[in-house]
């Protein structure tokens, strides 16, 4: 865990020649490999500390002293790119935050990708989505963007992780979109694929206890879950970019989402 960047995830690029496993007999040869001598590990990272709307914990994510000394442990950590949310127009702090982080990733010789975070609203989402991979675009894809040359490709594509939360944005019409660019990105949806998976070239694991839930004990952490997404990919969608997950215990009980901190809020 890094002592400052507050990862809640770590995700690593699971890109094999061919895969193997208790539920194989033999290898399926899969379309996509890591490109180096073995999976890039990346983590997602998130920019919304110093904001008034989210607990303060010391430091600033738009303070570039922190950003370089997160960078340069997590290089020490043998992580290379930090994924980070993005909500384009609607949270201007986590944008300035990302803009901060993609400079100073190109000064340090690290990798930065922007995880997409759909809107909740269901009228507009897709006009929404479509405006906001087009700003992206501009401002940190183009050639005169600053440190767009930071940006995590795969075989020269720039990689864009898509966080799921209204799930009312059509992805076939911004897959329709992004096509169009000159550099056209790949699209990394969470967990397995659904109703719009030719519009995604791969999936990520996201931290999911499975079918039982989380245990007190910690014996299920997700084990069954992993098992089941690998084995999905695998045997159905070997076409498909497959992005592991790894992750460890996290506190969050004072965070608005927690079963535990809703307990504690007064009811009128």
């Amino acid at each position: 865990m890094l002592s400052s960047a507050k990862s809640l995830i770590f995700l690593l690029f699971l890109l094999p020649q061919g895969c193997y496993g208790p539920w194989a007999s033999h290898a399926l040869r899969l379309t996509h490999k890591a490109t180096g001598n073995a999976p890039e590990t990346i983590a997602l990272y998130e920019a919304w500390f110093g904001h008034t709307k989210h607990i303060s914990i010391g430091y600033s994510s738009q303070d570039t002293a922190v950003i370089t000394k997160q960078i340069r442990q997590a290089k020490a950590m043998g992580i290379s790119a930090f994924v980070v949310d993005w909500y384009g127009v609607r949270e201007p702090f986590i944008d300035h935050s990302y803009a901060l982080m993609q400079t100073a990733a190109a000064n340090e010789n690290f990798r930065v990708a922007m995880m997409y975070d759909e809107t909740h609203e269901d009228d507009g989402a897709t006009e929404e989505a479509l405006a906001d991979f087009t700003t992206f675009h501009d401002t940190y894809l183009s050639s005169k963007a600053l440190g767009h040359q930071a940006y995590l490709t795969y075989e020269g594509r720039p990689v864009i992780f898509i966080f799921p939360t209204g799930k009312h944005t059509d992805w076939n019409r911004v897959h329709t979109l992004v096509s169009k660019w000159s550099v056209p990105p790949l699209l990394i949806y969470e967990n397995l694929p659904g109703q719009y998976a030719d519009a995604f070239d791969g999936f990520y694991a996201w931290i999911n206890p499975g079918e039982k839930g989380w245990a007190a004990d910690g014996s299920n952490w997700g084990n069954q879950y992993l098992s089941d997404f690998y084995e999905t990919m695998r045997a159905k969608y070997p076409d498909k970019i497959i992005v592991g997950g790894v992750w460890s215990s996290f506190d969050d009980s004072k965070a608005s989402w927690s079963d535990f901190y809703r307990y504690l809020q007064p009811v009128a």
